[in-house]
């Protein structure tokens, strides 16, 4: 129990260190904006993580170039199709619906009916008689 404690404190101050983005916002709106564009784009480097969690060196260049974008004004679209076209839509989590992402999109449900046929032609053959 004592080296769970001691690990304890010892771990405490190093939370100070985590990464905070010291971005001022001149209003409670555009820091809305700011979190939920970070909290949608998806790092490039992690592929599981959104830029606002990541701690890769790229999320952190994406971050301030997200802030500087809403500084200059540009609208949430404007952000997005910069980051889409200098990425590609892998950086979004919800790519939309087109050619290049129908894979994406078509993939899981053609593999579950796939395998659900699979699955159902084993059991049929398994209940008839034996050959």
């Amino acid at each position: 129990m004592s080296r769970f404690c001691l690990s304890w404190l010892l771990a405490v101050p190093l939370w100070g260190l985590a990464a905070i983005d010291p971005y001022t916002f001149s209003s409670a709106a555009d820091q809305a904006r700011y979190r939920a564009l970070v909290d949608e784009l998806r790092c490039p480097m992690c592929q599981n993580q959104n830029i606002a969690d990541s701690d890769a060196p790229i999320a952190r260049d994406l971050r301030q170039q997200v802030y500087q974008m809403l500084a200059q004004g540009q609208s949430d679209g404007q952000i997005i199709d910069y980051l889409v076209a200098r990425y590609g839509d892998f950086v979004r989590y919800d790519p939309p619906l087109k050619p290049a992402t129908w894979l994406l999109w078509l993939g899981p449900p053609v593999l579950l009916l796939l395998g659900g046929l699979g699955l159902w032609r084993l059991l049929r053959r398994a209940g008839g008689p034996p050959s």
